[in-house]
């Protein structure tokens, strides 16, 4: 018989309240102390892990802590800081150019709003919810990463691929005070026990509530 959406709503809600147990200290894992900070390191964690984000960050905050800095920031140079987080051209050019806008337009101060981050080159609804979030604690949607997409899929709660058509998914489910949170839930979950290509569902605390549970077990 096929699920309706009330309960799915259910199901999601029971596993979110699992999650929320087996993670209580559930949060952003890129490091940062401002903004400004969160909203670079979140550009660069574009296909790179939150990990190597971690480790080429330290420096990079030291050399530039303004928007201004990274505005005026040598192109080559700053390639050179974020070389190994991958796709350095393009990551580089997205920072400089999003420093500019903040430093000219919005008086060096990260905007506030959905509207003016998307306004900011690199910056789409993923980066945007996380750093106005976790930043200002202005909750707009749910930040749709790898681990949402693949983990929420797996559950069932959503049976698209785009982004923003699995965030929508999302917000209908979980109730708008946990649309960030979730987001790191499913990045815990994701790093320790429903891991990419060898999920450990035999351990999974939600296997119970997860039509793809034991499937890749399965496959062994």
């Amino acid at each position: 018989m096929r699920e309706t959406a009330e309960q799915r709503k259910v199901r999601a809600l029971k596993a979110l309240a699992i999650l929320k147990m087996a993670y209580p200290k559930a949060k952003c894992s890129l490091d940062s102390e401002n903004p400004l900070q969160l909203l670079v390191a979140t550009i660069l964690s574009a296909q790179c892990t939150d990990a190597r984000v971690n480790m080429v960050t330290p420096a990079l905050f030291d050399r530039y802590k303004t928007a201004k800095d990274f505005a005026d920031a040598d192109l080559a140079e700053l390639e050179t800081y974020v070389h190994s987080t991958g796709f350095y051209h393009n990551k580089a050019k997205n920072i400089k150019s999003a420093c500019r806008i903040i430093s000219e337009t919005h008086g060096g101060r990260v905007p506030r709003t959905m509207e003016g981050m998307l306004e900011l080159p690199g910056v789409a609804r993923k980066t945007a919810n996380i750093v106005l979030g976790n930043s200002y604690g202005v909750i707009e949607g749910v930040p749709v990463d790898t681990h949402a997409i693949r983990i929420s899929r797996l559950l069932g709660w959503t049976m698209n691929t785009e982004q923003n058509k699995i965030e929508k998914d999302l917000m209908a489910l979980i109730p708008r005070g946990d649309w960030l949170n979730i987001s790191n839930l499913f990045v815990r979950h994701g790093r320790a026990v429903c891991i990419a290509r060898r999920p450990a569902c035999d351990r999974c605390q939600i296997s119970a509530l997860c039509p793809k549970a034991g499937l890749q077990l399965k496959k062994r």
